[in-house]
């Protein structure tokens, strides 16, 4: 499981519990003073499908075993851009960390959690309910 934030006062109980469950947890952190993002991809899935996929293992008598689910795979700068374009007043990193090539995205072998009959939530609808969520909860501002 990967939590963005995972030094925030919600995301940290959520690490917590999560390694009482026994997953493995890649935690990211993000120094809001930081001026370059860094060169790396990550693996995102809304919460809501993994909550409907939970429902949906539970309800189909031929689901077993582990479902890797993932929803999209793009780089740092990629869902920076989504974000710039949904919440231009926020103070995004413009520029990589290093000078390297782009870090290589990669695909997820998706058809095991597509039997499920998921519909994952698309990365710009996810970022921009999460952002609005944080924003009504007054855990962000900007």
């Amino acid at each position: 499981v990967s939590v963005t934030g995972a030094c925030g006062y919600i995301a940290s109980w959520l690490v917590k519990l999560l390694l009482q469950k026994g997953y493995i947890v890649k935690a990211t952190v993000r120094d809001p003073r930081a001026e370059k993002y860094p060169n790396t991809t990550f693996r995102w899935v809304d919460v809501r499908d993994v909550a409907n996929a939970h429902i949906y293992a539970f309800e189909n008598p031929s689901a077993s075993g582990r479902y890797c689910l993932v929803g999209s795979v793009v780089h740092s700068s990629e869902t920076l851009e989504i974000l710039h374009k949904l919440f231009p007043e926020l103070k995004l990193p413009k520029e990589c960390a290093d000078d390297n090539p782009p870090s290589m995205k990669y695909q997820v072998f998706k058809k095991r959690a597509e039997s499920l009959d998921i519909k994952f939530t698309p990365l710009d609808v996810s970022l921009k309910d999460t952002v609005e969520s944080l924003k009504e909860k007054n855990l962000v501002s900007f």
